[in-house]
């Protein structure tokens, strides 16, 4: 694709992430798509065939630029606990401002469409954290915990309170008291 193509392309996903965020997957309509990517329909339709293949390039994108890929950060040695800090306040503030989640239309896409791409998309997930959760282990800033069950518990305990909070109010104190949880059962009650 050339560079202009691909930065059609780009600004597409840009537009379409707040009306999927706002709208769900269902509503979404490539006429939407249309109205806020400004284009024509015969232009839209030469990136994207349709919403769905709209919504799992954005999926896509979504993972390859996630703010969880903490491989980078465990190349430079930086402690698993600064890691942890960082990316359980960017999931705080996350969970606190629901309407700009992707939580409902992932829900629906998976729903209505035969794919792999939200089994794949979660293993993705659960490689990274595993692999956060065990280089703090063997560095012995955590203890050694059930690897699995604590993966479980941060990305299901994660996407159910962005939903949840959709549906109802959730203070912020909810959003820390998880991620708290999660620490002390990583740093083994122990102060920081």
């Amino acid at each position: 694709m050339s560079a202009k193509g691909e930065k059609t392309r780009e600004s597409i996903l840009n537009a379409s992430y707040g009306l999927f965020a706002r709208k769900g997957f269902k509503q979404v309509t490539m006429k939407d798509v249309c109205e806020v990517t400004n284009m024509s329909r015969g232009g839209l339709y030469s990136h994207f065939s349709s919403t769905g293949q709209l919504f799992e390039a954005l999926l896509e994108r979504m993972t390859e630029k996630d703010a969880m890929d903490f491989r980078e950060q465990m190349e430079n040695k930086i402690p698993a606990v600064v890691i942890l800090d960082d990316v359980f306040q960017r999931m705080e503030n996350e969970m606190k401002n629901p309407q700009d989640s992707l939580s409902m239309a992932m829900y629906e896409y998976a729903e209505i469409v035969n794919s792999d791409v939200m089994e794949r998309l979660n293993k993705i997930s659960e490689k990274k954290w595993k692999q956060l959760l065990l280089y703090g282990i063997e560095n012995g800033e955590f203890q050694n915990v059930n690897v699995d069950g604590i993966v479980n518990t941060i990305l299901y305990s994660y996407q159910g309170v962005r939903m949840w909070s959709r549906i109802i109010s959730m203070k912020p104190k909810v959003f820390h008291s998880i991620t708290e949880n999660i620490k002390t059962q990583l740093l083994g009650g122990a102060q920081r």
